[in-house]
């Protein structure tokens, strides 16, 4: 019977053998990130065996979408299934870090046990001590010993408390030397960590079928949510007369838990978890029905993909952000354009640790022509601003993005450019002109109220008043405008308007002014309301 069972167990060992996985580490070679998420790509080597076999790929994202997962492989090796996890379990795998880091982990357990066995004799000598200490023995009486011992206890008790003192010198004198010893290894072991690269939890298990042991290398590709990137721009101006120059930024944050080291780096405007199928129309039936009733609903959101922890565009710090030289990327950016999305292809081997900080990459250095105009509309703000207006801009491929304004030097706020707009002509907003005013009066005199039998008439006029204090002269749009009625019993009259553009269906007004150095002008606008005396108005 113990032959047999020895049999069994010797004929078990080649399929135990067999089942054991090869280990392999992949390299991260490329990096196409998306608004929301990123498409990569590793390579792996491994030595495979002969027949069926199991390769874990490490250091993947620790999230990413199993769907997506393309493995290449040599041709005379079978990929039977890939899978991904980040809980496996690693008990074939000794390389995980590496012989100088294990070492040093060894080093720091042995010394660890050595001090807590020093503290531990420590602790008990001081309880030593402390018993002789509390000892009644040498009080000589009735109970206690003789008076012609008390020299022998006394000499006894004198030795043996030198002696445990000097032990627990001597163990303190050691507890101080492993301690130095160990921190001086932790901080071995944390500058070594900080050098070696960051591995994540993820792998990639590929069950694998090869007519013959061999080296094969594989490429594996997926898309993982935990990666982010965002346009943004910096416009600077220098004359009115002179275009703009606008640098194109990437801002860009990944949290695979992957570094990204001399990768190929892309980024694209496309949306990897978009669907692809076209919409389809069915018949649509109207019919009666009642109201749900949603007193006692639950309601629940779900979403299929993972938050992207820290790299909300709102969350991120100012003190996070690494910005790199902006001379300099921007000569290694190329364009891209499909009819589906636009892509920067950066030819500079681009790091991108997997740590959630924003890395600002420049992507593009345009010079935009622009037709510079001043724009107000003192109903609403009583501030003039300069507006840059550029032609033909679809060309620049411009995406919606936050853009930092520097206009003759001087950094004078934000504003955002939408390429998305319907016009011909793209406005971006360069800022306010504190040399350009606008004042909006009520004209007292001129404006009143009067009731004519059962209705209540009022008239209102004001006074918008423009001047240049610039040195050069100014063109200008004046926006204003009067209420529009949405009841017959409510009736609007314009009075007076000083020559503007009036548009009929908004009643809005606009004028085209021009405005010498120190000029002033005046434009008024005056209407009249007319509606039942008991109706209120807004």
């Amino acid at each position: 019977m113990k032959r047999l069972f020895l049999a069994v167990i010797a004929l078990s060992l080649p399929i135990i053998a067999q089942e054991k996985p090869t280990f392999t580490q992949a390299k991260i070679k490329q990096a196409t990130v998306y608004f929301t998420g990123a498409a990569l790509t590793h390579t792996a080597s491994a030595n495979i065996p002969k027949g069926t076999s199991e390769l874990v790929i490490k250091n993947v994202a620790n999230a990413l979408s199993e769907e997506t997962i393309r493995v290449l492989a040599p041709s005379s090796v079978t990929v039977l299934s890939a899978q991904f996890t980040n809980q496996y379990m690693e008990e074939y795998d000794t390389e995980r870090y590496a012989p100088a880091l294990r070492r040093v982990q060894d080093s720091l357990t042995l010394l660890d046990n050595q001090l807590k066995k020093c503290r531990n004799e420590r602790y008990s000598k001081e309880k030593t001590i402390s018993f002789l200490d509390g000892n009644n023995a040498l009080q000589g009486n009735q109970d206690g010993i003789a008076l012609s011992d008390i020299p022998k206890v006394m000499d006894y008790y004198t030795s043996k408390r030198i002696e445990l003192l000097n032990s627990i010198d001597e163990i303190k004198t050691k507890e101080e030397t492993l301690s130095a010893a160990i921190t001086k290894l932790n901080a071995k072991l944390d500058t070594n960590l900080s050098k070696q690269e960051h591995l994540s939890n993820g792998k990639i298990i590929l069950q694998l079928m090869s007519p013959v042991a061999q080296k094969a290398d594989f490429q594996v590709s997926y898309i993982s949510t935990q990666a982010t990137w965002y346009p943004s721009y910096e416009l600077r101006g220098e004359k009115l007369a002179e275009p703009i120059h606008l640098l194109y930024k990437g801002q860009i944050a990944q949290n695979t838990g992957v570094d990204w080291k001399g990768i190929k780096l892309s980024l694209s405007s496309g949306n990897p978890n978009k669907s692809n199928q076209f919409p389809v129309l069915k018949t649509w039936f109207v019919q009666t029905g009642r109201p749900r009733d949603f007193s006692n609903a639950r309601m629940e959101l779900r979403s299929n993909a993972a938050p992207l922890a820290d790299l909300s565009r709102k969350k991120i710090a100012k003190d996070e952000e690494v910005n790199m030289e902006e001379s300099t990327m921007a000569h290694y950016t190329a364009l891209s354009e499909n009819q589906l999305n636009i892509s920067f292809d950066i030819d500079t081997p681009y790091d991108i640790l997997s740590n959630g900080k924003v890395h600002s990459i420049s992507l593009q250095e345009l010079q935009l022509k622009a037709a510079y105009k001043y724009y107000t509309a003192p109903r609403v703000d009583k501030e003039v601003y300069l507006v840059a207006a550029i032609e033909d801009y679809s060309k620049y491929n411009l995406l919606p993005g936050e853009a930092n304004i520097v206009f003759e030097g001087l950094y004078v706020g934000k504003t955002y450019i939408d390429p998305n707009q319907t016009t011909e002509t793209l406005n971006i907003t360069m800022g306010n002109d504190k040399k350009v005013s606008v004042k909006r009066e009520k004209v007292a005199e001129k404006s009143q109220t009067k009731f004519i039998s059962t209705n209540k008439e009022q008239i209102f006029t004001y006074d918008i008043i423009l001047r240049n204090n610039k040195k050069e002269p100014v063109n200008l749009v004046l926006k204003d405008q009067y209420p529009v009625s949405i009841e017959k019993s409510i009736e609007v009259e314009l009075l007076e308007s000083s020559h503007a553009s009036v548009a009929e269906e908004t009643h809005i007004l606009t004028w085209e002014v021009s405005l010498k150095p120190n000029e002033t002008k005046t434009f008024r606008i005056s209407y009249k309301l007319k509606y039942p005396k008991d109706m209120i108005v807004n």
